[in-house]
């Protein structure tokens, strides 16, 4: 436990790190970077590049020392950061490396300002939230490897099938290389994808959920083609799997992680509600509850540019039809003039407020967003706004990001 001379001192950097805090992490990175290269392959060096993973370490080191005096408030973004660390094969000895360079950078980039009263301060603090992320990661780690067909690491999958699901997403069915089974995970979830990027020269992850119902005898990853702009590595990984990985080779899996998941334990009604690539922890969800045979009331609601970008059109429409207790509505920003409304989308335009409220969606329904983070606020906003409990509200955020409470 801090004392209380530590916690106000942390505390009183806050207000500093809201308005340097990017200009500290870039600091931090770069110095990390050049004294421990060997650490780049477990960054995405694409966020690097452009500024994400700086802007979102930088809050969350503003948000740490703004809730010092009670960390339990961070709880759950300390759940997603484990989650994300177990899944990129962050371990204890990772910690101090890091703690090093940060408080290095704290000294290097304040200055004056940062006495050895305050460097001694973060240190603690720093400390004791290594303490709580390694727990939480251990657990992670222990119970991925402990269930059956787990692993801790990264393990390697061979390429069973590629199928192209739209102009830009690509499906990836992948079976053990080892030739064991398939491990259960729980819907909603994702896995970390390691391949080398010889424009990078290293190894590089990246997260993609997994897209299908768990219990088949391979796990599907669905991934959308992202455009490189000005030589910025962030459509590498993307890229190559599409162009690049073929049928019958090998890239690497970390176990499935993620807190964004389904609550199985629940019979209230299910709002599948997507966008763009988003659709794809949405389709292990829907295909989950439609194969358990679940009484759940389901409404699948989805939006994309138009019906060149329309992944699983066919899939949905077909579940649709055979089951009476699934709804499914889909918006096309700009139909093209071969989409048909009425059988291709429902609706033009975006998903609105007006428009789920169109929807009926049912008061206690438990609520599941996934898209690009403008597109999960504005949701979000909406439904409170048409009376759904917070509570109720559940967010997937891709990249570094994360959506507002």
């Amino acid at each position: 436990m801090l004392d209380q001379t530590t916690r106000d001192l942390v505390k009183a950097t806050a207000p500093i790190l809201k308005e340097h805090g990017v200009t500290l992490t870039r600091h931090f990175y770069a110095r990390m970077f050049t004294h421990n290269p060997e650490l780049k392959p477990i960054f995405n060096q694409g966020h690097q590049q452009a500024g994400a993973q700086q802007q979102a370490l930088a809050m969350a080191v503003a948000a740490y020392a703004e809730h010092i005096e009670n960390p339990s408030m961070l709880a759950p973004v300390l759940t997603l950061v484990a989650n994300k660390h177990a899944s990129l094969g962050i371990r204890p000895e990772h910690y101090p490396i890091v703690g090093k360079h940060l408080l290095a950078s704290i000294r290097e980039v304040l200055g004056e300002a940062a006495t050895d009263a305050l460097i001694d301060a973060w240190a603690a603090a720093y400390g004791q939230l290594a303490d709580l992320l390694i727990a939480q990661e251990k657990s992670l780690y222990e119970q991925a490897a402990s269930q059956p067909n787990g692993w801790s690491g990264w393990r390697g999958f061979k390429v069973k099938r590629k199928v192209q699901e739209s102009d830009e997403i690509t499906s990836l069915h992948l079976t053990p290389a080892d030739g064991g089974g398939t491990v259960h995970y729980q819907p909603g979830q994702y896995t970390s994808v390691r391949v080398f990027v010889p424009a990078l020269g290293i190894m590089q992850p990246r997260q993609y959920s997994l897209s299908a119902a768990p219990g088949g005898s391979s796990l599907r990853i669905s991934v959308k083609r992202e455009a490189e702009q000005d030589g910025s590595p962030a459509g590498m990984v993307s890229n190559l799997l599409h162009d690049q990985i073929q049928v019958g080779d090998v890239i690497e899996l970390a176990p499935p992680m993620g807190e964004f998941v389904l609550h199985e334990d629940r019979d209230t009604p299910v709002v599948l509600l997507s966008a763009g690539v988003g659709i794809t922890p949405m389709l292990a969800m829907l295909d989950h509850l439609i194969y358990q045979g679940s009484q759940r009331e389901i409404h699948f609601l989805h939006a994309c540019r138009h019906g060149g970008v329309h992944a699983f059109r066919e899939h949905v429409a077909n579940l649709t039809a055979e089951h009476p207790r699934l709804r499914s509505v889909v918006h096309y920003e700009f139909p093209r003039a071969q989409d048909r409304m009425g059988q291709d989308f429902h609706h033009e335009g975006r998903i609105d407020k007006a428009a789920l409220s169109r929807a009926a969606l049912p008061a206690d329904a438990d609520c599941y967003l996934c898209g690009p983070e403008p597109f999960m606020q504005a949701q979000r906003a909406h439904l409170l706004e048409l009376g759904v409990a917070a509570e109720r509200i559940h967010v997937e955020a891709f990249g570094t990001g994360g959506v507002a409470a």
